[in-house]
């Protein structure tokens, strides 16, 4: 039976039937979640603990149960300056670049410069938007540039976005929860109906997606 995938999620589940990479923080880590992702968000960049936060990120990437770094990436709309954002970013991927792990990207208008960044420092891991909610023309110019997109809130509240999904390429799609209420279930039911398939097609996507993008021996 394929397990549904929940590419990001702030809260641990438990569910036997879903495979979560659940948002880490270096200072406020939980050892007791299984998988998971760990990074600097940008939101919450403080330069005081950066030092120690990076090298708890370079430790925790050489475990099994660390799945990917992130979430990271860049901000245009909060107050800490862009060009603080950008060092903290490539910091992260300096580090993740040693391993071949995926990368979870918080982006908010700064998708020109995700790609930029992507091009200059030669990322070969895969680099994953998550909770993407932009148009047609940001999808097409990121999966052209061999980004993978995760869809999850904005699929549920946000009509136009439905096109976008539906043109997506089937091997470049992910779902998620990030923080909503509402279930992983409740995404693969919304994304299985507008792409016209089962949600047990839904599921093998997403899953063969995943395994090919973590690397997944389960």
């Amino acid at each position: 039976m394929t397990k549904y995938i929940n590419l990001h999620t702030h809260k641990f589940s438990n569910l036997a039937d879903v495979i979560e990479v659940v948002n880490q923080y270096p200072w406020e880590f939980d050892t007791t979640i299984p998988n998971y992702s760990i990074g600097i968000h940008p939101w919450y960049i403080d330069e005081n603990r950066l030092e120690f936060d990076l090298e708890i990120i370079q430790q925790k990437l050489q475990l099994n149960e660390c799945l990917a770094l992130g979430e990271c990436g860049l901000d245009k709309r909060i107050e800490i300056p862009l060009e603080v954002q950008i060092s903290v970013f490539k910091q992260q991927l300096e580090i993740v670049k040693q391993t071949n792990k995926p990368i979870v990207l918080h982006c908010v208008a700064a998708y020109d410069e995700v790609i930029a960044i992507k091009k200059e420092m030669k990322i070969e891991n895969p680099m994953i938007i998550h909770g993407f909610s932009k148009n047609e023309q940001v999808a097409q110019s990121l999966l052209k540039n061999g980004f993978y997109l995760s869809f999850g809130k904005y699929l549920l509240r946000n009509k136009d976005l439905e096109k976008v999904f539906t043109f997506a390429p089937e091997n470049q799609i992910l779902l998620e929860t990030d923080t909503i209420e509402e279930s992983i279930y409740q995404v693969y039911e919304k994304a299985a109906l507008i792409k016209g398939v089962s949600i047990e097609d839904m599921k093998a996507i997403v899953f063969s997606n995943f395994s090919k993008i973590f690397s997944l021996k389960q």
